[in-house]
């Protein structure tokens, strides 16, 4: 039997045109990884909307130091090898890369003064990254050393929260938050010491994952202190991190802190309803700024199913704050070997403020140090109690929202992020909605180790639930 087509149903088989520019630039990874499977796009024309972006609007919100000579011709590969039908995970996908890991043939300034010689090779994220066929897009700006909680840097400026100019955007992977929320790439790499992906992505409006300590390789990548450092991911979706932590995951035998596992990360099968959720009893007893502790409430408010069975914890006589300030003692601590050669290039000069924090730990002797990483034990320990009592430790991400560049950083900025560093715990934050100022504002899951897949399962549900994404400014 033969069998006429409806013209108008044939035309409405015809292939839908391509997004404009500003829907590319704001649209979580699942969609871009559709609109190049059904060829709505190309990966070379997805990646000159993000260069020409770039172009325009860089030298206003100064997100990028450097970007990658090479991101068209590898933007041309992957469409050459999406012809042929051998793609990987990521391919055509535009990245950023935080300036404190190696990229090859670009320089590795980590937020220092003085010229930096290009890397010869990737760094094991970046590796990972090329090899699912991501189009690495640029170097992100960082703090000097990528060593504080600002997006202020007295050798390359400052990077601009995108929400709202002359605000901070936080550190140290600032420049990762504003590529991210600005449109400037699809995802982004940092790194995460003490909050360093989570404070950003709190201030900016973004979702990012702290991964278990030794989950993702930090080869390659220039430390703060190891035993607190961690690759960080963040996107404009949960489910995003979900992808980057896959292809990025494993162990690495060149990684003496990369984490064999003995079983595969816990499967993500909490009943959100169901789970032993605590909370932090006296969130003024943080500095927490009444519009966070409002909006925080808020979202408790309408996760009441989510995160039911709440009960009130505490680190007992963990002393959190005190246990910070080591941390940060043995940050400064190990940059005295990390940039000894850059330290001593008179021709370049650290800031004096820099310069301030290095001779404080100059001032220190071994036992200091020997006493600063005890401390980091009893973090385990006390963690190790915690998650005994629940399943899950939920907080505001940050105290405070984004404040005015020229302000001065909290003391307390990192208060809610650092003991997952401290302890090694995988941390997710999400947005969980405006303050009252209209500043974005987040919330943050921690896991014992290895529930990285359950804390995104559950931050998954609960943005859902929430659905407290801000605007992103990606048009124009």
């Amino acid at each position: 039997m033969n069998v006429e087509l409806d013209p108008t149903a044939a035309q409405s088989l015809e292939p839908l045109p391509p997004p404009d520019a500003t829907r590319q630039r704001g649209a979580e990874l699942c969609q871009i990884l559709h609109w190049l499977a059904s060829g709505r796009i190309s990966a070379q024309a997805l990646t000159q909307t993000y260069l020409d972006s770039i172009a325009a609007q860089n030298a206003e919100c100064n997100a990028y130091v450097a970007l990658n000579p090479h991101a068209l011709a590898e933007a041309q590969a992957s469409d050459a090898r999406r012809a042929s039908g051998k793609i990987g995970r990521l391919d055509g996908v535009p990245v950023a890369i935080k300036d404190n890991f190696d990229v090859a043939g670009l320089p590795t300034g980590c937020g220092l003064p003085g010229r930096h010689a290009p890397a010869s090779v990737d760094a094991y994220a970046v590796s990972r990254l090329r090899g699912a066929g991501a189009v690495i897009l640029g170097k992100a700006q960082v703090p000097e050393a990528s060593l504080a909680a600002t997006s202020n840097n007295p050798h390359t400026g400052a990077t601009h929260n995108p929400h709202r100019r002359g605000y901070q955007a936080g550190g140290s992977s600032g420049g990762c938050a504003t590529a991210v929320a600005a449109g400037l790439a699809a995802v982004a790499i940092g790194s995460d010491s003490l909050g360093s992906i989570r404070i950003p992505a709190s201030y900016c409006g973004l979702y990012a994952l702290k991964p278990t300590l030794g989950e993702i390789s930090t080869r390659g990548m220039i430390p703060a202190a190891r035993r607190l450092d961690a690759v960080g991911l963040m996107a404009r979706s949960v489910y995003d991190l979900g992808v980057l932590l896959h292809l990025l995951g494993g162990h690495d035998p060149a990684d003496p802190r990369s984490r064999r596992r003995r079983v595969d990360l816990a499967l993500p099968d909490w009943e959100p309803g169901k789970l032993r959720v605590g909370l932090l009893g006296d969130l003024d007893a943080f500095g927490t700024e009444p519009g966070v502790k409002f909006a925080f409430e808020r979202a408790l408010m309408a996760l009441e199913h989510e995160l039911e069975h709440r009960r009130t914890v505490s680190f007992g006589d963990f002393p959190l704050t005190r246990a910070r300030r080591a941390a940060f003692f043995m940050i400064e601590a190990e940059m005295l070997v990390t940039h000894a050669q850059a330290l001593a290039d008179t021709q370049h000069p650290i800031s004096s403020e820099m310069k301030g924090w290095l001779d404080f730990a100059r001032g220190k002797s071994a036992a200091d140090y020997v006493a600063a990483d005890r401390l980091l034990d009893d973090a385990v320990v006390a963690t190790r109690k915690l998650f005994e009592e629940v399943d899950v430790l939920v907080t505001p991400t940050t105290p405070q929202t984004a404040f005015p560049l020229e302000a001065k950083i909290p003391d307390n900025s990192g208060d809610f992020t650092c003991i997952a560093n401290l302890a090694g715990l995988p941390a997710v934050t999400i947005p969980m909605g405006p303050t009252l100022d209209g500043l974005a504002a987040g919330m943050q899951f921690i896991g014992p180790p290895g529930s990285d897949l359950r804390l995104l399962e559950l931050a998954e549900v609960c943005a859902a639930a929430l659905d407290a994404a801000p605007a992103y400014p990606v048009g124009g």
